[in-house]
């Protein structure tokens, strides 16, 4: 499975959206502060917003928020609701080839695709929000130590 950069794009604007939940954040904003075009993540948004992941906010202090708390999204709920079924072989998906049945690599792509689906499932936008923060806060502790050049 390749995650395009409309499932990253989805996943680093879900994560944006939660690091700041309590705001409404621009789709400039949110360009900005990732290093996202704008434009692309103009296409990401409506998905969202139609699924009911993403609430649109109109007028001076509008924008974008979360629909729910970063506990209530799953990795796998964002990149599937973008990208589709992230089955590692089309044989997975219901429309494999004659031979499934008699396919000796059958087993290794149930096991990639348990696999997977195994961590996007249990990693949340709140993991992603405290590992962020734990990030962030260990570059202040580093750059508040280190004299500038």
């Amino acid at each position: 499975m390749r995650v395009s950069a409309k499932g990253r794009y989805a996943l680093q604007l879900m994560l944006a959206l939660a690091l700041r939940e309590d705001e409404n954040l621009s789709v400039k904003a949110v360009a900005e502060s990732q290093g996202i075009s704008e434009k692309y993540l103009e296409q990401v948004i409506p998905p969202l917003v139609r699924s009911g992941f993403v609430r649109s906010v109109r007028g001076a202090k509008g924008g974008y928020h979360l629909s729910k708390s970063p506990e209530d999204y799953s990795v796998g709920m964002i990149l599937r609701l973008v990208e589709g079924s992230i089955a590692p072989v089309a044989c997975l998906e219901g429309s494999g080839c004659a031979h499934c049945r008699e396919c000796v690599t059958m087993d290794l792509w149930e096991q990639v695709d348990r696999a997977i689906s195994n961590v996007v499932d249990h990693v949340t936008l709140a993991d992603l929000v405290d590992k962020q923060r734990r990030l962030d806060a260990k570059r202040q502790r580093e750059s508040a130590v280190s004299p500038p050049c």
